[in-house]
């Protein structure tokens, strides 16, 4: 699976997601661009997209996107607390369909 990471997430998230094709928005040259055409780029090259953005629901029409968006809750952005996450979107990954957010936490 095609996997993009948003530019609020640390890039080493990837090591925890073996198996599939991980990349940053950074890495990418995609950081700061806005969401809307962040995701449509994203859209056409991946996917699943990765973020912290709680209210990305709420400023978006996801529902017409191709791919499918993973929101994580932790308490910060750190490694250390969205690292844990991993094993569940691991296990998610595979039902994820495309146009719909899942929450993570």
């Amino acid at each position: 699976m095609r996997i993009l990471l948003d530019e609020n997430l640390d890039w080493r998230l990837a090591r925890s997601l073996a198996g599939h094709q991980v990349e940053s928005v950074q890495k990418n040259g995609w950081a700061g661009i806005k969401n809307g055409e962040l995701l449509a780029r994203a859209g056409l090259a991946f996917d699943v997209f990765i973020t912290m953005d709680g209210n990305i629901a709420f400023q978006q029409n996801y529902a017409r996107l191709p791919l499918a968006i993973v929101a994580l809750r932790a308490p910060s952005n750190r490694l250390r607390d969205t690292e844990p996450l991993m094993p569940k979107v691991l296990a998610l990954l595979p039902a994820l369909q495309p146009g719909t957010i899942t929450v993570v936490a």
